[in-house]
């Protein structure tokens, strides 16, 4: 707020002055009766349109560049810097001989012309990722904020972009408490916008989940384990959430925390890490090795005839051959086989 008054203030002084001083060009030139009007109206008339719009062209848009740039890595941001340093040179060096140029007009706006133009060339030609000069000096061109965090006192190692999914999931502020998570959890704005989309939402289970993501979120944010940020970056290359986090953890060098299938599927063809809480979880469940014996509880009939589900006590799928006809009742089976994937264990079984 303050900011942006003081913008105003400033932007309406200077183009009201601005103003100013093309009504005395204009009324010399046109018509020096008329220099009351002239100066007076175009000083008004700057002032004006310096107390609207500048807020708009100086805070809101360096808001806007910071957003954009927040996740670029520094090295890049450098190289721009010495591009847009050097073209500057290059124009001062061809606009000399337009600076003692008889013109007035000439003199003044070529070369202002020149420095735009070619330190705008400098800077967007240093900008690409094959011209990054200070790759080498910062590595991997990832911002200062996280290659120091593998070195901060408290151990903290490389970022973790947290997917909606997983904060729903809950599991994680578990995984927190325990102190196996050692880097940076970051929950971008986009995410917290759709989980609160998803609080919001006219279907009551979406609601539910929603809210309950909120509480896990102000869980995982009290935690002194867990170090978590909630920047105000965007990938507006992408409108989905999963695009975002996609290219985000490419720019950011980031891992993506997640418990969304297609998600880790689509990341992981991208090269990027992807740390599933449901392959976690699966790891740590107890082994069933084939010909071992369990006994469970048959709760409903499987997607092929004749088969019986059941579900150990951590959650664990266990289809049973021939169990349709032991519905609600205990029996003792015998492991076939272990399939495991992404998305969970499903343990394949015959009766003893």
């Amino acid at each position: 707020m303050v900011a942006d008054i003081l913008s105003r203030i400033i932007g309406g002084a200077i183009l009201a002055t601005g103003g100013w001083g093309i009504g005395e060009y204009v009324s010399d030139v046109w018509d020096p009766r008329q220099y009351v009007f002239w100066v007076f109206g175009l000083a008004l008339a700057g002032g004006v349109i310096g107390i609207v719009a500048t807020p708009y062209v100086t805070v809101r848009l360096s808001r806007s560049v910071a957003e954009q740039t927040r996740s670029v890595p520094t090295s890049r941001l450098l190289s721009s810097a010495v591009g847009l340093i050097l073209g500057l040179v290059v124009a001062l060096l061809l606009s000399t001989p337009l600076l003692l140029s008889s013109s007035r007009w000439l003199g003044v706006a070529a070369p202002v012309g020149l420095s735009l133009l070619i330190g705008y060339l400098g800077a967007a030609l240093m900008f690409a990722p094959s011209r990054d000069i200070f790759q080498k000096l910062i590595p991997e061109g990832r911002d200062p904020r996280h290659s120091d965090a593998a070195h901060s006192p408290n151990g903290y190692a490389a970022p973790m972009l947290v997917d909606t999914s997983a904060i729903i999931d809950g599991r994680i502020v578990a995984i927190s408490k325990t102190g196996f998570i050692q880097g940076t959890l970051i929950v971008p704005r986009f995410v917290l916008d759709e989980l609160r989309r998803v609080a919001d939402s006219s279907d009551a289970l979406r609601r539910s989940r929603g809210r309950r993501g909120l509480e896990m979120l102000n869980e995982i944010r009290q935690d002194d384990n867990v170090r978590t940020e909630f920047p105000e970056i965007d990938y507006p290359q992408s409108n989905e959430v999963d695009g975002k986090l996609a290219g985000l953890a490419r720019q950011m060098d980031a891992a993506i925390l997640t418990t969304d299938f297609n998600l880790n599927r689509v990341a992981q063809i991208d090269g990027i890490t992807v740390l599933n809480v449901n392959e976690l979880a699966n790891s740590l469940r107890p082994v069933l090795i084939p010909g071992e014996s369990v006994n469970i509880r048959i709760l409903h009939e499987g997607k092929e005839r004749g088969q019986g589900v059941g579900y150990l006590e951590d959650g664990t799928m266990v289809v049973v051959d021939s169990g349709v006809h032991h519905i609600d009742t205990d029996l003792d089976v015998t492991v076939a086989r272990v399939l495991q994937t992404a998305a969970g264990c499903i343990i394949f079984a015959n009766p003893s």
